[in-house]
Order: C-alpha cells, then structure tokens, then sequence
C-alpha cells in the first residue's frame, strides 16, 4: 500500500509500507475501514517536513504523515450500527483511551494517553486506506464535499476555541494571524455572534483572503498599522471582546492584551515552541479571562451541522489540490509557505 513516508527530516518518499498494512488487517468489532479520497496538509505535517519534531514528539523512524480526512467506508465491523459500507465519512484523528480519567471528565483531547495520526510514533493517513473506531468516525450530510469534510479537522479547532472564549453574540472579536487556524477561528467566531472580527497578518495576500470571506472581517496589517490603535480607535476606546491568538509568534503573544477590553477573554491558539512571557499587569487590570486549547474535543458534529447549512463557508479556504502522486511537490511547496495558499490538500486515486 502505497504511503506518503516522511523518512527523516527534509525527506519524503511515497512508497510501500508493509509495517501498516499488517497493523491494519484484521478489523476490530467496532471499527471501520475508510478508503480515503481527500488529505488536507496541515502546519504540522509540515513542520515535522521541515523541523523533524514538534516539542517532545520527534520523529525517530519513519512515518506517515496527514491527519485532515475524508473517505468512504469500505468495510465494518461486527459490532458497528452507526455507520455502514458506502457511507461518505471525516475522521476525529485523534483516539483516547476510554477509560482515562480525563475521558470520563469530557476532556478526551487532553488524555496523556491520546495517540493522534503522523504524530509520533502514530502513522497518518496519507495513503489509500486506514482502520478507524466507529465513535471518532463521522457520516457526511449530502451537502458537504469530501474536499469540504476534510477541512473539518482544522474548523474545530476554530469551533472548540470560539466555544471557549464564551462568544456572546454582538461581541467585537480579533483573531491574530490570518493562517488557516486564524481563519477557521474568524468564521467561527462569526457563526458563534461576533458582530465583527479583526483578522491580522503581515501578509497582504492573506489578509485579502480573509476580507472575502465575509463584510464582518476587518483585515489590519500589522506590517503597516497598530493593531490596539485601530481596534480601539473604531470601539469609542473599549477594546474587543475576545481576542484569539492564532499566530503562534512569541511576539505576537506578548501583545494579546492591547487591544482587549475590560473583563474580555483571551483564547491563545497558536503553539508556541518555547515558554513565552506575557503583560501579566495588563491582564490584571482588564480583569481579563484566559483560555487555552488543545486541539478540540466534541465539535465534529456542529462542524458538519454548519457546513451543511452554510452557517460556514470553508470552500475558498481550499486554495490548492494536489494528485496523491504529486504529494512529495504538495509539500515542498507547502514549506516554502506562499502567500496566496490557504489549504492545500491531496487527493488520493478512487
């Protein structure tokens, strides 16, 4: 079976790999087999291209890369009722272990125990079929694509940190960097009730992107103008309501309570490589609330609610496809990072 491998840093193969196909061959009562159509290239798939590790997770020996999945189930198991051969599904990449306590609690996607496909030594899916559980495996309305689907994972990030940031509607948000994580997190924090949201970035190209997206979005280039001026300047000198930072840049982070308003929420987003520092005194004197997420737990359904719907929009998200056969070009053009590019995704041969 064919797989997109990342061999070692800096190189890529799509080759063989016997070592899944004997992990995978015999299905368990309560999983599915996916023949998989659609793989969307995400930051991190990426930066284990480029870096060979994400914090702890480093990659030791070969492995698999992607995690952004749609497909069609090909085969059940005996005990599956939910989903049946032929459906047209996405996949929650990330499996926990059932009986941990933060399991129990609701909190699965911060279980210690948590194994999440091409993140060490979890393979990914970037090859032709995988075995998933049935409860992380989710049927698609009629009206959502499988290109659609497979930005599913990357929108409950956004959906998971508007719902943690508390959006009430009217609230006057900002989301900082317009990468795909900021922009899914703009989208949602409008379908959550901003009336408006700040998107910035120092890319012009990307801001236009995310100006499209809706007359709700206020692009600001922090290149050219200050952020916390603008916001306060067009809020008779309140601040927003929620900011969320998206950027991942220490910089950035250092800055998340300029633009904020008395009693507002900052929602950090963006994965930081080192211990950051932040105004902990502006902070205080807003009285201002702080989340974190990691990753997202209980949000694929409305993901799929949404999209069907059309609450969200995450078509022109979608900026570049590639054939399965050209994934080694797929992402040596994703690490040089273009402007233009949102979302690439690899589609896999039917």
């Amino acid at each position: 079976m064919k797989s997109l491998v990342l061999e070692q840093k800096h190189e890529l193969s799509l080759r063989d790999f016997p070592q899944i196909d004997r992990e995978e061959e015999v299905l368990g009562p309560r999983e599915v087999r996916i023949k998989l159509h659609t793989v969307g290239i995400c930051g991190s798939d990426v930066h284990y291209y480029t870096h060979g590790r994400i914090g702890p997770f480093v990659v030791t020996e070969p492995m698999i890369l992607g995690h952004e999945a749609s497909g069609t189930v090909i085969e059940i198991g005996d005990e599956v009722t939910t989903l049946a051969v032929g459906d047209r599904v996405c996949a929650e990449p990330g499996i926990p272990d059932p009986n941990s306590r933060a399991t129990r609690l609701g909190i699965y996607n911060v279980d210690p125990a948590v194994r999440f496909w091409a993140t060490p030594p979890v393979h990914g899916i970037l090859r032709p079929t995988c075995v998933h559980p049935e409860a992380f495996t989710f049927k698609l309305p009629d009206a959502v694509s499988f290109a659609e689907a497979a930005m599913v994972e990357p929108l409950a990030v956004g959906v998971h940190a508007a719902t943690k940031a508390r959006v009430k509607p009217g609230d006057i948000g900002v989301v900082m960097g317009a990468g795909p994580i900021g922009l899914v997190t703009a989208l949602s924090a409008l379908a959550a009730g901003c009336a408006r949201v700040y998107v910035t970035d120092l890319a012009e190209k990307k801001l236009e992107i995310a100006a499209s997206l809706s007359p709700a979005i206020v692009p600001v280039n922090v290149g050219r103008e200050t952020l916390a001026e603008r916001v306060l300047a067009e809020t008779d000198g309140w601040g927003a309501d929620v900011v969320w930072e998206a950027t991942g840049s220490p910089k950035a982070a250092a800055g998340v309570f300029e633009p904020l308003a008395p009693g507002g929420c900052v929602t950090l987003i963006g994965g930081q490589p080192d211990p950051i520092s932040y105004d902990a005194g502006a902070a205080m004197v807003r009285e201002a609330r702080v989340e974190n997420i990691f990753r997202y737990a209980h949000v694929f359904p409305r993901c799929l609610a949404m999209l069907a719907s059309g609450a969200i929009d995450v078509k022109p998200l979608i900026t570049r496809t590639f054939a399965f056969d050209d994934s080694v070009a797929a992402f040596e053009r994703a690490a040089e990072a273009p402007p233009e590019d949102v979302k690439m995704q690899i589609e896999l041969p039917q």
